[in-house]
């Protein structure tokens, strides 16, 4: 693996990783497009996995507010990333992405304008018919301007809903859950990024995040979901991601299943 900083046109830094980089001429690299709350450094063992898989390179980016890239601005918006991830496929010369979580609802609204050829997006933090919840996030916001990111974090497993039987827990029994994390390297990680966290988490809400997610229709599109997902998910996916505002026609070509 090789690192290197980039200099964007807005004379920003951004921290590039590469796997494979000796696979250059078996094609496009990949550009991998981290998760809120994680950097670079959490995909690496994804990344060789990838790489070794496709026999490809993989490109790794921290996004702003992460490990040696440049602080995220104040007045961040989603745009942002965007011109970022436009900044790393032409440096790296890349043309399919993948995204992970925010990162996922990244690289879905940067198709929409970017040269992406192939994309594949896991979880993408996206609302689907309304699925995405926002009235957690100003609790969750107030409780990391305060530096209570026991509370913070507390909340924010609750609101977004993915860890099981913790999301159930009473907001005050898991705070105590959050705390007792707070000496481990994740526990350290999560509260460093939460500022950056509060600012994404903005952007993925309803409230902020533009409604249609309509991909060009020159993709044929394969949609995935788990056996424990909510059984009526891959369809609304599905129902959601595949129609096309310029034809009369109200889908495109598209295949869903649960695995």
């Amino acid at each position: 693996m090789t690192r290197e900083n980039i200099t964007t046109a807005d004379g920003g830094t951004l921290e590039l990783f590469t796997t494979g980089g000796e696979l250059a001429n078996g094609g496009s690299g990949v550009v991998v497009v981290p998760a809120s709350m994680v950097t670079a450094a959490d995909y690496s063992k994804f990344a060789q996995k990838l790489s070794a898989a496709l026999r490809r390179p993989v490109h790794t980016f921290n996004r702003r507010g992460r490990g040696e890239s440049s602080p995220q601005p104040e007045d961040y918006t989603l745009d942002v990333d965007i011109r970022d991830l436009s900044e790393v496929m032409k440096h790296t010369a890349s043309t399919d992405v993948f995204g992970h979580s925010f990162g996922g609802a990244v690289a879905l609204h940067a198709a929409r304008t970017l040269p992406v050829e192939r994309l594949a997006v896991y979880d993408p933090a996206v609302s689907v018919n309304h699925s995405v919840k926002a009235d957690w996030t100003g609790e969750y916001e107030r409780a990391t301007a305060a530096g209570d990111f026991d509370r913070g974090l507390a909340v924010l497993v609750k609101g977004v809903e993915t860890e099981g039987a913790f999301a159930r827990m009473p907001l005050s029994m898991l705070t105590l859950v959050t705390k007792l994390t707070s000496g481990t390297p994740m526990g350290k990680q999560m509260r460093e990024l939460m500022q950056a966290g509060v600012r994404e988490i903005k952007q993925s809400s309803p409230r902020t995040c533009p409604q249609s997610l309509s991909l060009s229709c020159r993709w044929r599109r394969s949609l995935w979901s788990g056996k424990r997902a909510p059984p009526t998910s891959v369809w609304r996916v599905a129902r959601s991601t595949t129609s096309c505002p310029d034809r009369a026609t109200p889908s495109c070509p598209a295949t869903a299943m649960m695995v």
